[in-house]
């Protein structure tokens, strides 16, 4: 790791966002260690091995509807053409017979394509009547038809290492008939907040104290990345304390999270502690709310010191962190950012040299997408998280936003 230039109180001293999340990833690798487990417990875990298909996916050509089986070569260019109905294809028992010239078989979504039919016609197109079906001028021939191997072919890669397992991908390695698959070992994280005036929950608060919310916002975001946490708790102002907690995480865990105490007042000790115990990468961004964000190492442990107010936790949590607990627990490619435009139901003003974070909720009317703020846009404002929906991003060089300006919003679905 190469440390930015921290020295000064400039903003040429900040590092810019990009800059800072290229740095990150840039530095880190996948953990090593992997483990197999049944299909069911791998919902949220990272393949550490292609999944290859044994056999072709379907296995026969089969019907994508329900209808008529029939030969293309029977069917009139012009008029309706007859056809004497010779039996029905079951999805799980295929027609054993053999489609002849002017027959046709009753077929269902899924069955097998009978012997020498080779186009499928919908129901709804068809005329039957008794044993004779009427089949309307116009259809293409293959029409209809799913082939052996058209969604996987024996010996292809189904799922790549590197995919993270969801629902779809739980289903589609048991249409494999694959009962285990081989995973990256969980991603160890530590957490831990720091400072005097946070109590936890439970306790009395004292004088000047507030109730540690940040604990519980990263547990939530960890959960959800199924990482195995390790809580810390509520670490005092005292630096024997923390290097303690910073020993016990570096040997415990992949990767340390804090929260306060990176800043520059007299009891802000993290950025000390990374530096003595450890390297620091960087420490200050350009960027609101959360400046004072710091990366580095311990061991062989990664630290994030997180700030210390709680909706900058959740921004810099989600603009740098989640990508780089993604790339260590093995997500090949990691997904890309979701931005799109919307029109500014709001007006403010904002000071060049940092990318803003605004809390967001979009509404859809009949001229387009909108963006308005979700409440009061403090750092330290929660709620203001809990109301929004995306994050509206105003970049470095913008210097305020007027109603009807364009702007580009983030959702937060899919992000937390």
């Amino acid at each position: 790791m190469n440390p930015a230039s921290t020295d000064g109180d400039t903003r040429r001293s900040f590092l810019a966002v990009e800059d800072a999340r290229r740095a990150i990833l840039d530095a880190l690798s996948p953990i090593a260690g992997r483990e197999r487990v049944s299909v069911r417990t791998a919902l949220g875990r990272v393949l550490a091995e292609d999944i290859i298909a044994p056999y072709n996916v379907p296995a026969h050509d089969n019907s994508a509807m329900d209808g008529y089986a029939v030969r293309a070569a029977d069917l009139a260019p012009g008029g309706d053409t007859p056809l004497v109905v010779v039996g029905t294809a079951y999805a799980g028992r295929p027609f054993s017979g053999i489609t002849g010239a002017g027959q046709a078989v009753r077929i269902m979504t899924g069955a097998t394509i009978p012997q020498g039919a080779d186009t499928i016609v919908v129901q709804e197109l068809a005329r039957r009547e008794h044993d004779t079906v009427y089949i309307p001028a116009g259809q293409k021939p293959g029409q209809n038809l799913r082939h052996a191997g058209e969604d996987l072919a024996e010996g292809g890669v189904a799922l790549a290492a590197g995919t993270r397992c969801g629902p779809a991908e739980l289903g589609l390695i048991a249409s494999l008939g694959i009962a285990e698959v081989c995973v990256r070992r969980r991603l160890r994280v530590a957490i831990l907040s720091t400072g005097d005036e946070i109590a936890s929950i439970g306790q009395a608060l004292g004088p000047g104290q507030v109730y540690d919310s940040n604990r519980y916002t990263l547990y939530g975001t960890l959960s959800r990345l199924d990482c195995e946490l390790l809580d810390l708790g509520v670490i005092p102002d005292r630096p024997e304390a923390l290097e303690a907690a910073f020993r016990e995480a570096a040997e415990a865990a992949d990767v340390i999270i804090t929260s306060g105490g990176v800043s520059v007042g007299e009891a802000d000790f993290i950025r000390d502690m990374m530096s003595r115990l450890g390297e620091v990468s960087f420490w200050k961004l350009a960027i609101k709310p959360g400046r004072p964000m710091a990366f580095g190492r311990i061991g062989n442990a990664v630290l994030f010191g997180l700030p210390g107010n709680p909706v900058a936790v959740m921004v810099t949590f989600y603009q740098f962190v989640q990508d780089a607990l993604l790339k260590l627990m093995g997500v090949s490619p990691l997904p890309p950012a979701d931005r799109f435009p919307a029109r500014a139901d709001f007006a403010m003003r904002k000071q060049a040299g940092r990318v803003e974070y605004l809390r967001g909720r979009l509404q859809r009317g009949a001229d387009g997408l909108s963006v308005r703020l979700a409440g009061t846009q403090g750092s330290g404002v929660l709620r203001s998280m809990s109301e929004a929906d995306c994050f509206v991003v105003l970049p470095a060089d913008c210097t305020g936003v007027q109603p009807g300006d364009t702007v580009f919003v983030q959702p937060f679905h899919g992000l937390v």
